[in-house]
């Protein structure tokens, strides 16, 4: 059985205007931070370095606002995924990420599956993780990771 294998990537994550936050639904108030970062294209290779799943428009989003009286901070990731040829042998593995300040590894994020019935399509996956102000404040990096799967060739 091929196998997509394991391919990571840092997005540097910096201070930004709140611009483009509308879809989110947060509130925008003058005490608003935004931080944002982007990767246009990433592949993540078959083990014998075909190209076997495609993201584009990586869009990482990190809010730190009030809400309801009380501090809240979120990281988003939002991607667009395509199956190439190939179609997973179970659930898909989907992808896992590291929030870091430099060198320094500050949190992991673990979101599961990810949208993707079938092959030969882009879909749009969105995701959502709450944090605490002080790994807002010091991550300025996400490490995204494509995990390693089983698949079927289509």
């Amino acid at each position: 059985m091929p196998i997509l294998t394991e391919n990571k990537t840092f997005i540097e994550v910096a201070m930004s205007k709140p611009t483009g936050l509308n879809d989110l639904g947060a509130p925008l108030l003058p005490s608003t931070i935004v931080k944002k970062g982007r990767l246009r294209e990433f592949a993540q290779p078959l083990e014998d370095g075909r190209v076997g799943r495609r993201f584009q428009n990586l869009r990482i989003m990190a809010i730190k606002t009030m809400e309801g009286g009380l501090e809240s901070a979120k990281i988003f990731i939002q991607f667009e995924v395509f199956g190439d040829d190939n179609v997973p042998e179970a659930a898909n593995s989907g992808f896992a990420a590291t929030l870091y300040a430099g060198p320094e590894s500050l949190l992991e994020l673990t979101p599961g599956s990810m949208y993707l019935p079938y092959a030969h399509f882009w879909y749009d996956n969105s995701f959502v993780f709450d944090v605490s102000a002080d790994v807002f404040d010091r991550c300025d990096r996400l490490e995204f990771i494509a995990r390693p799967e089983q698949v079927r060739i289509i």
